[in-house]
């Protein structure tokens, strides 16, 4: 920018002054109706409520390999995330009025991405954030509190873009039902809370993919993962032991299926709970392009249909347990039937 000398400068900065008394006499210094100053009996934005309500149960969380952010479970229990905390076993928590104290991990599960540090003698000011009853709606306002680059209850605002979603997981496997959203997230909001505008927690921030877009893991995953993770220091989720594809209409074509819906088994783990229950694909040359031929469609899960991998992954992640059996309606060799199989426990990574 070209410098113009202490004429003009002196110019804009009288210019300034002038319209800053000039907005500051239109709103903030403007007397009530009732006599009193406007600026002290506004009521303040829900933003600004739900950040002062929550501020002192989100905390900054520190180990030796980094920091990212927590917030306060119950009286003596902060979730985070999984890869936060890494490989520690004891964390550094630090308030909003900069006191620190110490926390013992006491559970991790890296499958959902969420950790549980304990710490005892935090803050009265410290309260529980409740984890939402209903699920996150396409719409919903939210609030995102956290610490990015280490910039101290940090908040920012958004809407809830999308549910239902599939993120990676630090095993390599994916979280089902997780929240996208566009409030900004950046390094050091993870682990933070989502937080709806009744002051219930939608989602316990997990990244930021891009412009506009991050991600959570849903209150309803959180829910029945972290008093598991309390009480015994670990989670295990069920696994099928497949690999599986969305029919599209190509496939659908060069399948002979008379409509594109369902799951298309590609693959089964040799030993997996699936072995021998479902059969898989071949990949064969169809119209010139490689694509996977035969095999069962998966069309629903004791009776919820499954035409996307998100849906099947939901319902898995939310509804049932290792060793639980299931009902699985497929289509195979052009005729429906269903097909009982129970549930594993997934292994460490993907085979």
């Amino acid at each position: 920018m070209t410098d113009h000398g202490p004429s003009r400068r002196r110019f804009l900065q009288a210019g300034a002054l002038a319209l800053t008394g000039g907005l500051a006499g239109c709103g903030s210094s403007a007397p009530a109706a009732d006599g009193s100053d406007s600026a002290t009996t506004a009521e303040p934005s829900p933003y600004t409520r739900i950040y002062r309500e929550a501020i002192d149960s989100v905390l900054l969380v520190q180990t030796e390999q980094g920091s990212g952010t927590g917030w306060v479970y119950d009286g003596s229990h902060v979730v985070t995330n999984a890869h936060v905390v890494g490989e520690a076993t004891d964390v550094d928590l630090r308030t909003r009025d900069g006191s620190w104290y110490t926390g013992e991990v006491v559970g991790t599960d890296r499958n959902s991405d969420l950790a549980v540090v304990e710490a005892a003698d935090l803050p009265e000011a410290a309260t529980t954030l409740e984890l939402a009853d209903a699920p996150a709606t396409i719409g919903q306002e939210v609030v995102a509190i956290g610490n990015p680059f280490d910039l101290d209850g940090s908040v920012t605002t958004g809407i809830v873009s999308g549910t239902d979603r599939s993120i990676p997981a630090p095993t390599g496997f994916s979280i089902p039902d997780a929240i996208q959203t566009d409030a900004a997230v950046n390094p050091g909001n993870s682990g933070g809370p989502l937080m709806a505008l009744d002051g219930q927690v939608v989602a316990v921030i997990n990244s930021g993919g891009g412009d506009n877009i991050a991600f959570g893991i849903s209150a309803a995953l959180a829910r029945r993962v972290l008093p598991a993770l309390i009480e015994t220091g670990s989670f295990e989720h069920s696994f099928m032991g497949v690999a599986l594809t969305p029919i599209t209409p190509s496939l659908a074509a060069a399948n002979d299926l008379d409509e594109p819906r369902g799951l298309l088994v590609v693959d089964v783990a040799p030993g997996g709970p699936a072995d021998g229950v479902l059969q898989p694909s071949e990949a064969e040359v169809a119209d010139g392009e490689g694509m996977p031929v035969g095999g069962d469609v998966l069309l629903a899960i004791e009776g919820t249909q499954t035409d996307t991998t998100e849906a099947l992954g939901s319902y898995l992640a939310l509804e049932t347990r290792p060793g639980d059996p299931v009902s699985l309606t497929i289509l195979r060799d052009g005729s429906e039937r269903t097909v009982e199989l129970e549930l594993g426990t997934r292994p460490a990574r993907p085979s």
